[in-house]
């Protein structure tokens, strides 16, 4: 039977690491063991104490263990996140009721999920139509998906029915770029103030179509794994959080080019 000497070193440490992992010993490659043999009670909690001490002694080890993961799992998420853009290219450019800014037949698409209520999305506003002005040949898909609570929903609801009225980029400019705590009251202000028929838009905003297409938008996202706003894609590339102006110029010219 193949027995196991006490552990002197943290070569012999890892070894029995591996060895407690697979419940069988393990042997270094140049030692001929006739059979991998199960571990006493003893060797077991020689083992125990063995790895136990070698952590103490490596604690970096645990770290660069848990990097190690992270990395892998950041990598594998980067890779479903790209086979599931690649498949849903479609329901992300090419959804009709989606509303549209910059060029609708620009060379390039843009999309874009954002909030009402989140404060990075109003902040990219301005660089967004900085970009959309000195580059004219942009298409700016834009997606609903008001995750921040009721008045988001309003919102939503609100922009989406302006768009019946064509109304729906100076609207949407304009909530961005409200400073402040958003309500319904709000919203409706807002609308007055841009011009849009209230009337028209509060039934507007009952429209089955109207919730179909946040709805859409949301089922995107979610599909995606976009848990937060905004969050862009650019030829086939996810970006999420707020970003640079530069980044999206960079972002645009390398899809354009591609």
């Amino acid at each position: 039977m193949a027995t196991m000497t006490p552990v002197k070193n943290s070569h012999k440490a890892l070894i029995l690491a591996l060895t407690l992992a697979t419940g069988t010993a393990v042997y270094p490659a140049n030692h001929h063991a006739v059979a991998a043999e199960p571990f006493s009670s003893a060797q077991k909690s020689a083992l125990d104490t063995a790895i136990r001490d070698y952590i103490l002694s490596h604690p970096e080890v645990i770290v660069e263990s848990l990097n190690a993961m992270q990395a892998r799992q950041e990598l594998a998420e980067k890779e479903r996140q790209r086979a599931a853009l690649a498949h849903m290219q479609e329901q992300l450019t090419g959804n009709e009721n989606d509303p549209v800014i910059g060029n609708p037949d620009g060379d390039v698409t843009v999309v874009e999920f954002f909030d009402y209520q989140c404060g990075y999305c109003k902040r990219m506003i301005d660089p967004v139509m900085q970009l959309l002005k000195q580059d004219p040949n942009v298409r700016w898909v834009m997606k609903e998906f008001p995750i921040l609570g009721p008045a988001s929903v309003t919102a939503a609801h609100a922009s989406i029915a302006a768009r019946k009225q064509g109304a729906y980029t100076e609207f949407h400019v304009a909530l961005m770029k409200y400073r402040g705590r958003l309500s319904d009251a709000v919203v409706f202000q807002t609308a007055v103030e841009v011009g849009l028929d209230l009337d028209q838009l509060k039934a507007d905003m009952s429209s089955p179509e109207t919730g179909k297409t946040i709805q859409d938008a949301t089922n995107l996202a979610r599909a995606l794994g976009v848990n937060g706003t905004p969050a862009f894609v650019i030829g086939g590339e996810l970006l999420p959080g707020a970003v640079s102006l530069d980044t999206l110029v960079e972002q645009i010219e390398a899809a354009r080019n591609g």
